[in-house]
């Protein structure tokens, strides 16, 4: 009989997605753009100028694919609310035909026994703001407040979870200073500037949440596992100060009611943080019921040097998806992320299973009393429909089987992790890449968008049914 690894009573599974990445509908029932379609269409910027106008037609095909996470037994699902959908112009006038889209969907799980969990903001801030400054503006911070009142007003009594924001070092840094994401700029200081714009949104989002709904409330970390490139006193040096504007920049804040001390030093030639007013910190650091963490690959950190600089050359212009070579760490001159030896994901991502323990028990080592939970782990792979009519990504199940395995681990070690989502549900648009790769536990074919759940959607269902994995080999 094989082994299994049994996960606790009451652990939560799911899958997730995001607005922009399914919904489609760019210019349907009064939602404007948002920063991502206008991103979109700048040449270069993205994959085959793929850009989210049809997506997975999410919009229109919702009871379908609600049908389906309950056919496949999905207990959990985590989704975004788009914010031009709900509020077009970023602040004023509420389009209730965006807002009735989300009662339609909250709605619908429910009544096939899903749990929602809602995501506020997942990258796609409205146009309109981002004219105004966008996360360098700070009055973006309260716009974002009104925009989470109003989603809680229509759906916090319905809704038993909520996260403020989704990885906010990818909208400060990928957005800000590299310039790979929307909006596309490359200002270390906006970055640096859009960061403490988004802990302190999030803060004033808490506070805000706790006098209209009861739904616990959360913030999504995409945390940096990192590993010095070797044991030399600067590729040391290089990966602590990683660790402080990859994750201590949010960690700190948030649950520490502080920013490193050696953070400020570090960059005080990219920045004063002027933008830190009195008080910010005590805002930033109220309370949450839980921490999500995103996690898909460990990274090997160098210090820079003259060599990896001449390596680098050209790089954001040449491989905006930075797939290949070293890279200079986003938002900062002082390291690299260098290549691992493989095996890789289909995005050139490293697997290391036992880096997600190892996070995992850091974060239960400094926050011991913080529930956990994984909101997003999975891989892509170059999946096709086979003759039969299937998709055969035993990859992807090897993947989850080792990843899920390593939470399990984490658990025994005494870390306090309560639950799973997958990403994701739907193969979809994945940013920078567009459509080129596939994450999906459901295979879209993107001429018809007709679905087909992968094997991996049918293992995964199992280990829900059973709340255990085969135990690796």
């Amino acid at each position: 009989m094989t082994h299994r690894l049994h996960f606790p009573q009451n652990f939560v599974w799911g899958s997730a997605t995001a607005a922009y990445q399914i919904e489609g509908a760019a210019r349907a029932d009064g939602r404007l753009p948002s920063i991502w379609d206008v991103f979109c269409q700048v040449p270069g910027k993205v994959s085959n100028g793929d850009t989210g106008d049809i997506a997975c037609d999410h919009y229109h095909r919702m009871a379908e694919d609600l049908d389906l996470m309950a056919t496949l037994g999905l207990p959990c699902y985590r989704f975004s609310v788009s914010w031009p959908r709900v509020i077009p112009g970023g602040s004023g006038p509420v389009n209730e035909a965006g807002l009735d889209f989300y009662r339609r969907l909250v709605d619908g799980l429910l009544d096939r026994g899903i749990t929602p969990l809602l995501t506020l903001y997942h990258w796609d801030l409205p146009q309109a703001l981002q004219f105004e400054g966008g996360w360098t503006n700070r009055d973006t911070v309260d716009r974002f407040v009104q925009f989470a009142i109003v989603v809680a007003e229509a759906l916090g009594d319905r809704v038993p979870g909520f996260t403020t924001l989704n990885e906010p070092f990818c909208s400060a840094f990928l957005g800000y200073a590299s310039g790979v994401h929307a909006p596309g700029e490359t200002d270390r200081h906006a970055a640096l500037t859009a960061a403490h714009h988004l802990n302190l949104a999030h803060g004033r989002a808490v506070s805000a949440l706790r006098s209209v709904t009861a739904a616990q409330l959360s913030i999504t970390l995409n945390l940096a596992h990192l590993y010095p490139a070797s044991d030399s006193e600067a590729d040391l040096a290089a990966a602590e100060h990683v660790d402080r504007i990859a994750n201590r920049i949010f960690l700190d804040p948030i649950l520490r009611g502080s920013y490193p001390q050696e953070l400020l030093t570090e960059t005080k030639h990219l920045s004063d943080w002027a933008f830190v007013a009195p008080g910010d910190l005590a805002e930033i650091a109220v309370p949450i019921d839980s921490l999500g963490v995103n996690f898909y690959n460990p990274t090997t950190i160098a210090a820079a040097t003259e060599r990896l600089r001449g390596q680098l050359a050209g790089r954001w212009q040449n491989d905006p998806q930075r797939t290949a070579g070293p890279t200079e760490w986003p938002g900062t001159d002082l390291a690299y992320s260098i290549p691992m030896p493989g095996p890789h994901t289909g995005m050139g991502w490293p697997i290391r299973p036992a880096s997600l323990t190892e996070l995992l028990l850091r974060l239960h080592r400094e926050f011991p009393r913080l529930p956990l939970y994984i909101t997003e782990n999975g891989a892509a792979f170059d999946d096709h429909l086979s003759p039969d009519g299937l998709v055969h990504d035993e990859r992807r199940i090897d993947y989850l089987r080792a990843h899920l395995a390593a939470v399990h681990a984490a658990i025994e070690a005494g870390a306090n992790v309560r639950g799973y989502y997958l990403w994701s549900f739907l193969d979809n648009f994945e940013w920078a890449w567009g459509y080129s790769k596939r994450f999906g536990m459901v295979y879209v074919d993107y001429d018809s968008l007709a679905r087909t759940p992968k094997d991996s959607a049918l293992w995964y269902a199992d280990a829900i049914r059973q709340n255990s994995i085969p135990a690796p080999d």
